[in-house]
């Protein structure tokens, strides 16, 4: 079901904001959901790229949560690390370099859960894909690796300094593996952490997602608050691999999600054809309940599909209004984003002519 239109393109975004977007209420048609903060102009995961894309008018900031090997849960979109951080050229650092198999894949390289919380500290975030994004590469060094908690803590913060509401999507990261091999249980974690910052119920606005069934089944008995199934383009959940995700965009997969979760989040070939026409499955979701929020528009060419390609370079911007208008016209719930700012002014114009 994974259509050639967008397989390359993990998509896009337009252009750049340079000033704040007017603040958008956090119960839109449409949200907008800031994908590792803004993080097509600041390096991912860390504060800044958060009030960034707050500050752009981003309904949602996404921080992807594994945890320390004292248990503190940090911000990282992986837990191997030489690729978002200053690490490797850290001494004191190179014993702790090792080769681990998560999720069926052999990894080398630096991991969260062998570091504490003030080991991690005297680290600093780096442009993860600094090929694409130079400019971006001007904010290495800057910024630490925030844990959830000064997450949660920016998100209070700029709540009242904006007086809108601010929405927290955080995804728990490969937790079977980290309770199954380093007993680092995630979703035990998380729980008491949602429950001190008060998210309790499904009116408030926070989504958790996760790859994995599990750990969603396990939140779903311990907390209201609203639980996302992501969806990728291939494979299977890690803890259930009987499952592959393209079993689970069929009506009778959406309707076993529908009984421990209340949305997906889904590669966006599954919502668009090859020729870019609507596929069924928004209607079909919404049938079950279920809210749908595909992901990621980026504004890079890397990432387009061919017809929305400006040209050959790899870092050029592509066709961001067509393929956001796509997805609006396929009456999705909200969309994840590298470019919030963008998005922002797009949904606020309505206008997604090239």
């Amino acid at each position: 079901m994974v259509r050639s239109f967008l397989l390359s393109a993990i998509a896009q975004i337009g252009f750049v904001m340079t000033t704040p977007a007017a603040a958008q209420d956090v119960d839109n048609d449409l949200l907008i959901i800031a994908h590792r903060g803004a993080s097509g102009e600041r390096p991912e995961h860390t504060l800044a790229a958060y009030e960034r894309a707050i500050d752009q008018g981003a309904d949602y900031i996404e921080p992807d949560l594994v945890a320390t090997k004292d248990g503190v849960l940090v911000s990282r979109h992986e837990n191997e690390i030489s690729g978002t951080t200053d690490v490797a050229d850290h001494p004191e650092f190179a014993d702790r370099k090792t080769t681990k198999t998560i999720d069926g894949h052999e990894i080398e390289g630096w991991f969260v859960e062998d570091f504490t919380i003030a080991e991690l500290r005297i680290l600093r975030a780096k442009e993860r894909l600094a090929f694409l994004r130079p400019e971006n590469t001007q904010f290495d060094g800057l910024y630490d690796i925030p844990t959830f908690d000064e997450v949660i803590a920016l998100v209070k913060a700029k709540e009242a300094e904006l007086g809108r509401s601010i929405g927290l999507y955080p995804e728990i990261k490969h937790p079977d593996f980290l309770l199954r091999e380093e007993g680092i249980d995630l979703v035990g974690l998380l729980v008491p952490a949602l429950e001190k910052a008060g998210y309790t119920k499904a009116s408030d606005p926070i989504f958790v997602q996760c790859f994995e069934v599990g750990p969603l089944k396990r939140l779903d008995a311990l907390t209201d608050v609203r639980l996302v199934q992501l969806i990728h383009p291939v494979g299977a959940p890690a803890d259930a691999p009987q499952t592959p995700y393209a079993a689970m965009v069929t009506p009778e997969g959406l309707k076993e999600i529908a009984s421990y979760a209340d949305g997906i989040g889904p590669f966006i070939g599954y919502v668009l054809e090859d020729d870019g026409s609507t596929t069924s499955l928004v209607e079909q979701a919404h049938g079950e309940g279920l809210k749908i929020h595909p992901w990621t528009l980026r504004r890079e060419n890397e990432f387009m599909p061919e017809a929305l390609k400006s040209n050959d370079n790899p870092r050029g911007v592509g066709g961001l209004p067509p393929l956001m208008g796509m997805l609006v016209a396929a009456g999705v719930d909200g969309i994840f984003t590298d470019h919030p700012g963008a998005a922002v002014m797009l949904r606020e114009s309505g206008n997604y002519e090239p």
